[in-house]
């Protein structure tokens, strides 16, 4: 089921049919330069230090790999794959577990995050909420806000007084790292994020974050995320009609188009690329932009989508469906609609471990981004990898505006023709027509150039992709008349164009005189003496290397080659190197170049540096002269060692449902009560207040316990619940299963509370006393996508009770306790933090942790029994040895891998070194294969693994086999300490 439809409907994400045909469209009336420091816009482009700049951007959250000093990784592997711009999203809830108190310290140190991505090359964008959704609980509110009566996203005094705190710190770490004045990263900063309401409430609020925002001290450009190109919250003083104004500088939005992967896995095209810009025809919004004041600005457009409970596990056609064509062609239309700003969401997604995801998602967060969530580079990335080569030789490109219509010879055919009011340069983009995705179509074309008039020779586009055309530029110290491949790097005597393999290429030299011309077999070369243009004609495939010297300009190297021969290449510090799987850093220094990077096997290198000695990874490369001034190396670089990793084995196992016993003592738990509570959903008139956020537990699962006398009327139990998707509740009556039920996995919307009733057995009707004992496991509070509280749905019971078959006039008396995680808000283990523990028994007594002493359970050697119904714990000890110089991403793996779900019904909290890695659902699904990364899994030393099964111990519903998988491995990486975390913590029953 397409999501994003119901999602963004009523905006202009639900898509119209493209234009047939590009029309003439009036000139860009100029717009004054805002400025804001060093950062600056008028209504084509950002501008930093006057100079103008394409963002091209991709989202990486780093509350979603707590192992900081991997943070680095993925941000080099962003810089390498092209980006010169980071956006982080901060998650509010993960650095407050209660009201007054925010922790920026180990993994959510944010001042970190922003200041390696400035020491990696990147330019930052800082979304701070308050509310980012980020299929996050809650959409990233802490959990105490739930019971906070005022409505969240409004002016209401507590609600913002609350948001203060918030924005107050997390703004004061963000101001340490703007450009301006502190010379940092960061370049623009969000408040609030898709607030559809736009009432007087919501314009207060508004106003009331973009005044507090500047108070504490931003001084860039702030803007809000317009869920879809509905022109809400253009900056005020914009002067568009029917829209809604607000106090913000800039206006953005976000835009998910192309289609989506249905819950099979199977691709659905949609219509195409929309024109969100110069393009876009009719309507309030149609025309240049939807802010004609401001450049155009994507916040976040698509890069793969999540992933849904019980879906057959669709990240690989998303990575599929956004892919490299994809890119090339929704990434190009809009650069050629005029949106200068792009900032693909996702970049990296990452692990949606413990308790932070949203009850639609589960564990995995990969999006099929261009960075799995193993942290390797998936092809797009390297096809990626162009549209930032392309855009940083040229960023004028993002400055442009539409030139003269084009008139391809196919119908088949359209093209988008701009050209730069300053140097004049142009950018044609070819694409297919609506309803031809599927063509592979050739044709050619007219243009009248800056260095005259050409027709270009037959060009193919195969499918669902695009060409970016250049021409009327200078580059490399050549004029580039103009060239059918893409532009990948662009030095100053150095240049590499990729395009699809076995395709032709041109590219057209100007010259003052006939130029020297070295180029191998297959490469046409043809001088044209009137014009003094050098034409070059060749197929795309291996790097081919042409040197052209004379003529009147500096010498050059030509690099011609197919997409794979690009993705070879990378571009770093100003040198290009091509052969390892990537490339980090080049650093000269004196006659040395030292590279650091990763292989994934051996590998060749071939790099262009004047340097008279070259290091990969400290170690000394012999090299030889190569083609093109190039230096090559004698023998490949060494690729990784396998990995050896052990059989889990010697499980030791113990029962850890006490509570459902009647001599448990309870007594410490707190009492239910009719306090007051916010929540949105209703209970019976006289009930108590039984849902879990006003007692302080805001995670994971909770246990209630009642007593009550034998009762002839205790005929039937009822019970309404709130568990988030794919959660579920357990009922035992004097330590017995009576009942249990699972919320089922809907899709895309879960299912998020439950009713049960229960025929209750004849023991409860036997004179004496009876112990009612309910586990209700929440998989996350709902977002609050409509500005309507939503995340204020009740979690843990609702309401309860025990009656007659008659009718409740009879109804026996209950009286509840309640016990989530220990200590609630005040819990002790603040180093890893809201995310990571529940309120199961074995979580309060510390069995998840690697200094519990397990010794006294039962061994159970390679297998996982079936234990009791309820839940049974099962923990192992291994011991991992990955070579040194090596980075890899293991994981755990459950059953059969090749199934999204199984017939077994069990559902499993594991636990790496006490850290809540995710959730496995047995007969939801989709996620089997769960990484955990480095440095929360020790790659050389000791580690504790601890799994929290939970079932209605039916033998058929026994544990399935656990093992650790390897999932990518390569010699380089970065330095990974060990997160500091305790070993042990205080028990609480």
């Amino acid at each position: 089921m397409d999501f994003r439809p119901l999602l963004l409907a009523g905006s202009a994400l639900a898509l119209a049919p493209m234009a047939q045909a590009q029309t003439a469209l009036p000139p860009v009336a100029p717009a004054p330069v805002q400025q804001f420091g060093r950062v600056s816009f008028d209504q084509r482009s950002l501008m930093i230090d006057g100079r103008r700049v394409p963002i091209w951007a991709a989202e990486f959250h780093p509350y979603r790999l707590p192992s900081p000093d991997l943070w680095r990784d993925v941000l080099q592997k962003l810089k390498a794959s092209g980006f010169n711009t980071v956006t982080f999203y901060f998650d509010w809830s993960y650095h407050s577990p209660k009201q007054g108190e925010l922790d920026f310290a180990g993994i959510r140190d944010m001042e970190r995050a922003i200041t390696m991505a400035g020491e990696e090359g990147l330019y930052v964008i800082t979304r701070v909420g308050p509310y980012v959704n980020a299929e996050l609980a809650r959409g990233g509110f802490p959990g105490w806000l739930n019971n906070q009566k005022a409505r969240a996203r409004t002016d209401d005094p507590d609600y913002l007084k609350a948001a203060d705190e918030w924005l107050a710190a997390i703004d004061a770490i963000v101001a340490r790292h703007q450009i301006n004045g502190a010379h940092g990263p960061v370049i623009l900063h969000q408040i609030e994020n898709e607030l559809s309401q736009t009432s007087p409430v919501h314009r207060r609020y508004m106003d009331h974050l973009y005044a507090v925002t500047r108070s504490h001290g931003i001084t860039v450009p702030i803007f809000h995320n317009d869920q879809g190109r509905n022109g809400q919250w253009v900056p005020d003083g914009s002067p568009v009609s029917g829209v809604v104004h607000g106090p913000v500088d800039m206006y953005a939005f976000d835009g998910y188009p192309g289609g989506t992967c249905t819950a099979d896995g199977k691709v659905s095209r949609g219509n195409g690329a929309p024109d969100w810009g110069y393009y876009g025809t009719g309507g309030a919004r149609g025309g240049a932009t939807a802010s004609p004041a401001t450049p155009g600005f994507l916040a976040e457009i698509g890069g793969g989508w999540f992933d849904y409970w019980g879906s057959n596990g669709i990240y690989a056609c998303n990575a599929q469906q956004t892919g490299a064509g994809y890119g090339r062609l929704f990434y190009g239309t809009n650069l050629a609609n005029g949106i200068s700003l792009q900032s693909i969401y996702m970049g990296y997604g990452g692990t949606s471990w413990g308790w932070l995801p949203a009850p639609v998602v589960f564990t995995s967060y990969d999006y099929g981004a261009a960075i799995a969530e193993d942290r390797s580079l998936r092809e797009k990335a390297l096809a990626l990898k162009p549209i930032g080569g392309t855009l940083a030789a040229l960023p004028e490109l993002a400055a442009m505006v539409p030139a003269q219509k084009l008139v391809p010879s196919s119908d088949a055919i359209r093209l988008y023709h701009n050209r730069s009011p300053e140097t004049d340069t142009r950018f044609i983009l070819a694409t297919h027509q609506a309803g031809h995705w599927t063509d592979d179509t050739s044709f050619t074309f007219a243009a009248d150039l800056p260095d005259g008039h050409y027709r270009f020779p037959p060009i193919r586009l195969n499918g669902y992709d695009a060409k970016w055309i250049v021409a009327g530029a200078d580059l490399a110290g050549q004029r580039l008349v103009y060239t059918t491949s893409q532009i990948q790097t662009a030095q100053a005597k150095l240049l590499l164009l990729i395009g699809r393999k076995d395709e032709a290429g041109r590219i057209v030299l100007r010259y003052g005189s006939r130029p020297v011309v070295k180029a191998p077999a297959g490469v046409g070369v043809t001088w044209d003496a009137a014009r003094g243009d050098l034409v070059l004609d060749y197929t795309h495939g291996p790097l081919a290397t042409v040197e052209i010297s004379g003529g009147g300009r500096s010498a050059v190297t030509l690099l011609l080659g197919d997409d794979a021969a690009g993705a070879a290449c990378w571009q770093a510090d100003g040198v290009l190197a091509c052969g390892p799987a990537l490339l980090r850093h080049a650093v000269k220094k004196g006659g040395t170049l030292a590279l650091t990077g990763d292989t994934l096997a051996p590998s060749p290198l071939r790099v262009w540096t004047q340097a008279a000695r070259v290091t990969w990874n400290g170690a000394p490369v012999a090299m030889r002269a190569a083609a093109g001034k190039a230096l090559e190396a004698v023998a490949p670089l060494a690729g990784p060692a396998p990995i050896d990793l052990p059989v889990l084995q010697n499980w030791r196992m113990a029962e850890g449902t006490p509570e459902a016993l009647p001599a448990f003592d309870d007594h410490t738990w707190q009492r239910i009560d009719h306090r007051a509570d916010a929540s949105q959903s209703q209970k019976p008139a006289g009930q108590p207040t039984l849902t879990m956020d006003p007692y302080g537990f805001h995670e994971g699962d909770v246990w209630y316990r009642a007593r009550f006398k034998g009762d002839a009327n205790a005929q039937r139990l009822s019970l309404t619940y709130g568990a988030g998707g794919a959660g579920m509740v357990q009922v035992f009556l004097d330590g017995r299963l009576i009942g249990q039920q699972d919320l089922p996995a809907a899709m895309p919307r879960p299912i998020t509370t439950g009713n049960l009733t229960l025929a209750m057995p004849d023991m409860a009707r036997a004179a004496g006393d009876h112990v009612l004992s309910v586990m209700v496991r929440n998989n996350g509070h709902n977002w609050d996508l409509t500005a309507m509280d939503e995340h204020k749905e009740g979690r843990g019971l609702i309401a309860a009770s025990l009656e007659p078959l008659a009718g409740p006039a009879f109804a026996v008396s209950l009286d509840w306790r309640i016990q989530g995680r220990s200590g609630g808000e005040d819990f002790a283990d603040r180093t890893r933090g809201t995310p990571n523990n529940g309120g199961q028994f074995g979580e309060r007594m510390g069995w998840h942790l690697p200094g519990f002493d397990d010794r006294q359970w039962c061994a159970t050697g390679p297998a996982l029994p079936q234990g009791a119904a309820g839940t049974n714990w099962y923990r192992t000890n291994v011991k991992l040895n990955v070579p040194k110089g090596q980075d890899a991403t293991l994981a755990l793996a459950f059953g059969d891998t090749a199934k999204p779900r199984s017939a077994a019904q069990y559902k499993v909290l594991i636990f790496v070194n006490g850290w809540n890695m995710g959730q496995f659902i047995a007969h939801v699904g989709p996620q089997r294969i769960f990484p955990i990364p480095e440095g929360i899994l020790n790659h050389r030393g000791a580690n504790t693994i601890a799994l929290a099964v939970t079932s209605d111990g039916n033998p058929a519903n026994a544990p399935e086999t656990v093992r650790l998988i390897t999932l990518q491995n390569r010699r380089g990486g970065v330095d990974v300490a060990q997160v500091a975390a305790p070993a042990t913590l205080p028990v609480s029953n």
